[in-house]
């Protein structure tokens, strides 16, 4: 996700950040690698021109010019420049009632962005933050929503209303509100029809679930790939219907980020959540911050640690590093480390939220199958050889070849490989000095 312009932001910032002087000329050119660089990322034009004009404004100022590091105070001017095209994070939580009172959440958007998906994702990650959620089946024109939503919601575990032969979605949403407040179900998730294209009948239909529900909230579904097109078709949602938020499908696809980018200026409404994938889990909330600070390559810890509390629970992660400092860290837990970062989006995924690294590593440089070899040649150990690789000899090695197939030299790469990290671990949890200062780096 925002691939292309994070590259070219992460250069440009490169090169002028830590800079003692700068000249307006440097500004300039600066300002003109921006310029082309989200113009690239599909921004709408107008939204280009806006933030370029304040950001030549502010950045041409003594403030920067005269600034004791000028470089560091212009990245400084553009990351609150991003953050502010990206959205305001209190804009960005959902406006629900309390646990007493049912509120309800209307999904909207044209046939094929992903309505009935996220709507099950977004029912999992509320039901996840303790909320009682009944999933409504409006969506009475497209064959097989239905049973698609009611399949989603098993996988859930989210009860799904539905009436079977009724034509109106509003009937529908009445009656689910009903059960709900019978039934002591707090948050009503609205699955509404959608069409290939605008048109009055599917703005009608919306509007009379609209004014059945009056919904605290009423997310917009597009998919980012559609890039300009999802903002104009928003700006059109909103104008007729009203929305509090966006979704942004598919934005883990989306390398140029341009329908992001241009949202919340254009529409006036900012992203809620985004959805990173295919699994019911794969839905994130949408903080401007974090995003700002991964295309201007500043990394993002925060979410790096949470996504590593998620995988990880706190007892295990001290039993981890006592492990590692008293070097009885074997090839077990090696394997288990392999796949919690699986679990974190792999070591892509991970690298991009580490400040600094972002453009350092490519995805040419992340040998993928050989991860899958080492994991491979280790769950072909026996528990004892996984928990004391040295009574790994020649027979034992060919066995385990054999049984992963691999070679015997991959085998061998992987256990001196294995007797390297186990050295680094060790020095890394004697050395305070080193821990200060990462704890330094996440802000900690």
């Amino acid at each position: 996700m925002f691939d292309s312009i994070s590259n070219a932001f992460s250069s440009i910032m490169r090169s002028i950040a830590g800079k003692s002087k700068i000249s307006e000329k440097n500004i300039q050119d600066a300002v003109e690698e921006i310029k082309v660089a989200l113009l690239d990322a599909d921004v709408n034009i107008r939204v280009v021109r806006r933030f370029i004009n304040s950001t030549m404004e502010e950045a041409l100022g003594e403030k920067v010019l005269k600034a004791v590091d000028p470089g560091d105070q212009f990245v400084k001017i553009v990351y609150d420049k991003m953050v502010n095209l990206l959205g305001d994070e209190d804009n960005q939580k959902l406006n629900l009632k309390g646990p007493d009172t049912p509120s309800s959440i209307l999904m909207m958007g044209l046939q094929g962005s992903g309505k009935t998906t996220t709507a099950a994702k977004l029912a999992l990650r509320l039901k996840k933050e303790g909320r009682r959620v009944l999933l409504v089946a409006a969506d009475l024109v497209r064959p097989a929503a239905i049973l698609q939503l009611q399949v989603l919601g098993e996988t859930v575990g989210v009860e799904v209303f539905s009436i079977e032969g009724e034509k109106d979605p509003a009937t529908v949403a009445k009656a689910a509100f009903a059960k709900a407040k019978k039934e002591q179900f707090n948050t009503l998730i609205v699955d509404t029809s959608g069409r290939m294209h605008l048109d009055e009948v599917l703005m009608a239909e919306i509007k009379k679930v609209r004014d059945v529900l009056k919904p605290e909230e009423t997310l917009f579904v597009a998919d980012a790939m559609t890039g300009q097109q999802a903002v104009a078709i928003a700006k059109e949602f909103e104008e007729q219907v009203g929305i509090s938020g966006v979704v942004l499908t598919k934005f883990d696809s989306d390398t140029r980020g341009g329908a992001a980018l241009s949202l919340r200026s254009v529409v006036g409404k900012p992203i809620k959540f985004i959805g990173v994938g295919e699994k019911v889990e794969d839905l994130e909330p949408f903080y401007a911050d974090r995003y700002a600070s991964r295309i201007l390559g500043m990394g993002d810890i925060v979410s790096l640690v949470e996504k590593a509390q998620e995988v990880f629970d706190e007892e295990q992660a001290i039993k981890m590093q006592q492990k590692m400092a008293k070097n009885t860290f074997d090839l077990q837990d090696y394997l288990e480390q392999l796949e919690s970062m699986n679990k974190m989006g792999g070591l892509e995924s991970m690298l991009e939220l580490i400040p600094g690294m972002k453009g350092q590593v490519s995805e040419d440089d992340i040998d993928k199958q050989e991860i899958e070899r080492e994991k491979a040649i280790i769950r072909s150990m026996t528990y004892a050889e996984r928990e004391n690789y040295l009574i790994l000899g020649p027979t034992r090695r060919r066995r385990v070849a054999k049984g992963s197939g691999t070679h015997i030299s991959d085998v061998n790469r992987l256990i001196k490989k294995f007797e390297k990290s186990r050295q680094m671990m060790r020095k890394l949890t004697r050395n305070k000095k080193y821990q200060a200062e990462m704890l330094k780096q996440m802000g900690l």
